[in-house]
């Protein structure tokens, strides 16, 4: 007779060899215990009692039973249950705390997640499953799917200049992770960029690095300064500085190339958003004028979704085998799975579809918000508004900053400040985020701010 897997249930019980009232026994200890939990399914009779080895009226019995006695219930077509109120109590659970409901959430860093598409990367899955080999399934390669990693080579020259073939590429798990692997292959202290990310800092410091604030200005870093601080290694956003958004000019790009080979240094290259441009045209990676000299890092999480847990590293060759060899024995390397499905999505060009369409929606809503604040706030000037997914919008000189954040916050909005970005913030500022809102939603934040901040005002 054929099996029916569909309803086959295993249950770990204690041996109870042949005796009707031993499998009794062994269920209301385990309901008593908490081992079974209330509203947990049993299964069937016949399952139940050829997993003991006992007879199925045996089971059918004890089953009998313990409803009787109400350990169990039993329903036609629901099977049998554990019964609610059964077994040890348990100390109730510390209630999550909510999430903060904003009003308007301006939070920069997040792409618009109800533009991920998702019926091209459903169909990039099913194509990407069908065609990988059962070996796939093992435990990969720790430096990345070979297929992802040829078309990333193929992609970043394409489109940022970027100098690799797929040996240099290195798959990680976000950016995130490739900053991670970095700090712990490269140690010692690593310039940052002043004002920055605090996400960065704390991610060098977890893993043994020593962060070092660099000024940056309105020609991006300040090399002047890192030859200065002593470190051997920095990290940049070349292309989009985050948060002024400003680019590191030419000379300054030089400047930084010739700090790395004066003194043996590394440049970590952080390229988080230079997919996203509107008013200038794109940028070559830095990696692209001395490879041997820069660490390139990229992602998804800002052209597709965070969720994916997708990103890259491509290496000097000095730095390869020492990172792939910490990859592995960190987490034995990222999931095919998505890695050949986005390589489907690259190959047959829905990657670049998507730009297009994001890119254009970007724009129209960076335009919302600037046609905004030029309306309700005329002497609040926006900074960095060329390309990116944010904007900082400068504040009088004198403003309290953070407290005009938590005046906002308290009123629902959430616009964080320049300031909690550095120590020394070269302006007082609002960092707002614009791709994960729709036109109409960023007026309107736009015209609360100006009433909350503008009492009597528009």
């Amino acid at each position: 007779m054929t099996e029916n897997w569909t309803t086959l249930r295993e249950l770990l019980l204690p041996a109870v060899g042949a005796r009707g009232r031993a499998v009794e026994s062994a269920l209301r200890g385990a309901i008593r215990d908490g081992q079974l939990a209330a509203g947990l399914r049993l299964p069937s009779s016949r399952d139940l009692a050829a997993q003991l080895g006992v007879s199925r009226g045996t089971v059918t019995s004890a089953y009998g039973q313990l409803v009787a006695e109400g350990y169990l219930t039993s329903r036609h077509g629901s099977g049998t249950r554990v019964a609610e109120g059964i077994g040890r109590a348990t100390p109730p659970a510390e209630p999550a705390r909510p999430a903060r409901q904003w009003r308007f959430d301006l939070r920069p860093g997040l792409p618009a997640l109800g533009a991920f598409p998702r019926a091209e990367w459903a169909a990039a899955t099913r194509s990407a499953l069908a065609d990988l080999p059962d070996e796939a399934l093992g435990y990969p390669d720790p430096s990345g799917w070979p297929e992802l990693r040829a078309e990333l080579a193929g992609y970043l020259g394409r489109v940022r200049a970027v100098t690799a073939t797929a040996g240099d590429v290195v798959i990680t798990h976000g950016a995130a992770e490739g900053l991670s692997l970095l700090a712990s292959v490269v140690g010692g202290r690593i310039a940052v960029e002043e004002p920055g990310h605090p996400g960065q800092v704390e991610m060098l410091r977890a893993n043994g690095s020593t962060p070092v604030p660099t000024t940056v200005d309105e020609h991006g870093i300040d090399v002047d300064a890192l030859r200065r601080n002593g470190c051997r290694a920095v990290v940049v956003t070349a292309a989009h500085q985050f948060p002024l958004g400003v680019a590191l000019r030419p000379a300054r790009r030089h400047a930084l190339l010739a700090w790395a080979r004066d003194h043996d240094g590394l440049i970590i290259e952080d390229d988080y958003d230079a997919e996203h441009r509107y008013d200038r045209p794109a940028l070559r990676a830095v990696q692209a004028m001395e490879p041997s000299r820069v660490a390139y890092l990229g992602s998804v999480s800002k052209t597709l979704a965070p969720a994916l847990r997708l990103g890259w590293l491509v290496l000097p060759p000095a730095l390869r085998a020492t990172t792939v060899r910490r990859k592995e024995v960190t987490d034995l390397g990222c999931s095919p799975l998505p890695q050949a499905a986005f390589a489907t999505l690259l190959r047959s060009g829905g990657y670049d579809r998507h730009l297009r369409r994001t890119r254009a929606l970007y724009r129209t809503r960076r335009d919302a918000l600037l046609g905004a604040i030029a309306d309700r706030l005329p002497d609040w000037e926006p900074v960095g508004v060329a390309a990116g997914l944010h904007v900082v919008l400068r504040l009088p000189a004198g403003t309290d900053d953070a407290a005009t954040s938590a005046l906002l916050a308290g009123r629902g909005v959430n616009a964080p400040a320049l300031s909690t970005y550095a120590t020394h913030p070269p302006y007082p500022g609002l960092v707002l985020g614009y791709a994960a809102t729709t036109p109409d939603r960023l007026r309107a934040a736009v015209a609360e701010i100006a009433r909350i901040t503008r009492p009597g005002g528009r």
